[in-house]
């Protein structure tokens, strides 16, 4: 059956960096398009990235753009999501989604 399981979250100061992974299995991972969702405490799930099943194209909430970084390694059935100049707004547990499916998140704390 489809799974994804989130990985790399944890606990950086602000303007820190992480990269998350997700381990897709189940599905021809190639062939889709894949996604990153986070939820603050409290709050509704929002749309992080997206990226193509090419990798050829990506796409950006405003709030991450220019700091955030989509990818995938096909050859792995992995997607990543780096994130850099980490703030306390991105403070939240993060998603990967993909063929109708999501993972099981992976918590970030952006705190000093």
């Amino acid at each position: 059956q489809v799974q994804l399981v989130e990985s790399g979250g944890g606990l950086v100061q602000p303007g820190g960096s992480l990269r998350l992974s997700c381990a897709a299995s189940g599905f021809t991972f190639s062939h889709y398009g894949m996604s990153w969702f986070r939820q603050a405490p409290g709050k509704g799930l929002e749309w992080v990235s997206t990226i193509d099943s090419g990798g050829d194209s990506t796409s950006y909430a405003d709030s991450v753009k220019g700091r955030f970084t989509i990818s995938r390694a096909d050859a792995k059935n992995t997607l990543y999501l780096q994130m850099n100049s980490l703030k306390p707004e991105d403070t939240a547990v993060y998603y990967c989604t993909g063929a109708s499916k999501r993972g099981q998140g992976t918590q970030v704390t952006v705190s000093s």
